[in-house]
């Protein structure tokens, strides 16, 4: 299976239809969806006709897909997925940011070095110009990832939630990364701590 991203800890691959069931038990852990659906169960039907089609999604603009699922490079594991995503289809000139990973991943550091992989590849190979993330403003496991990052805060705001789910009263936060603003940071970092 061809790979789109390898770090020292992960590997970022396509999804396939092979990873129904590790996306069911991915979506079906309560604490993994608290900010998502509330936690609410999530049945196969679902990952087969709504889920798996978004990630298997070729975007155009990029060449290739805007999410990936992600593996410990050490054992094959699946842990979770990535999303890099062109917000339109036809222009990489801004992706939304996001993950999602088994409880058993949690605080490990994976999403961070899975995010900062990818921010990297597109400023430098894909002609990002911003990267954009939001969560739940109550959700501060998800807001540490984005700015260990590198996402500097841009804005509170709020949006009709389908069904009203526990801290959604709180509205929501949007994070942001521009290409300006990376490459700083980058010449900023003494030789050998830039980023890749």
């Amino acid at each position: 299976m061809p790979v789109f991203l390898e770090t020292e800890r992960l590997v970022l691959r396509p999804f396939t239809e092979a990873d129904a069931e590790h996306l069911f038990v991915l979506d079906n852990d309560p604490e993994v969806m608290r900010f998502i659906n509330g936690g609410k169960p999530v049945g196969r039907e679902s990952i087969r006709t709504l889920t798996l089609p978004r990630l298997l999604h070729d975007y155009p603009c990029l060449g290739t897909r805007g999410y990936w699922a992600a593996e410990e490079k050490a054992t094959g594991t699946f842990l979770g997925w990535f999303e890099f995503r062109p917000l339109d289809q036809h222009s990489a000139a801004v992706v939304e940011l996001g993950y999602r990973l088994n409880r058993a991943a949690w605080g490990e550091g994976h999403a961070t070095e899975g995010s900062r992989a990818l921010i990297d590849k597109g400023f430098t190979d894909l002609g990002v110009q911003r990267v954009t993330a939001n969560a739940m403003a109550v959700n501060t496991r998800s807001r540490r990832v984005m700015e260990r990052a590198g996402l500097s805060f841009l804005r509170n705001f709020t949006e009709d939630w389908p069904e009203r789910i526990e801290g959604s009263e709180h509205g929501e936060v949007e994070y942001e990364l521009t290409l300006a603003d990376w490459e700083k940071r980058r010449r900023r970092l003494p030789a050998g701590l830039a980023p890749r």
